[in-house]
């Protein structure tokens, strides 16, 4: 009777440290919660730097995939630096730290 007392406990310990691995695990994948920036701008600031000729001191970087995004349309003056190839591209950025750089997307997903 203690044996089978005992391997009741024993599958009951295992069972509840089960659960609660599985519940640890749930909780590590939990979609993070969206960061608002410092410093989101709205369309006017935008429009000042998307003129020809470009403005200087200020790029429009585009962030969206090259195909089929960027080709499809995108802010006149704005570079293709997809979020994918940056590390890649990070030298097409301004040289001069204090430059305005403008970074746009497709928005969340």
């Amino acid at each position: 009777m203690h044996k089978r007392l005992f391997a009741i406990a024993m599958m009951l310990v295992f069972a509840v440290t089960a659960m609660a691995g599985v519940a640890l695990a749930a909780e590590g994948k939990a979609k993070p919660k969206f960061k608002e920036f410092h410093s989101i701008v709205d369309y006017k600031f935008v429009a000042k730097y998307a003129k020809m000729p470009k403005a200087k001191n200020a790029m429009i970087v585009d962030s969206r995939p090259y195909k089929p995004k960027f080709v499809a349309g995108y802010i006149p003056t704005a570079v293709s630096i997809p979020t994918s190839q940056f590390d890649k591209m990070v030298d097409q950025l301004p040289a001069e730290k204090d430059a305005v750089v403008i970074f746009y997307c497709g928005g969340f997903t």
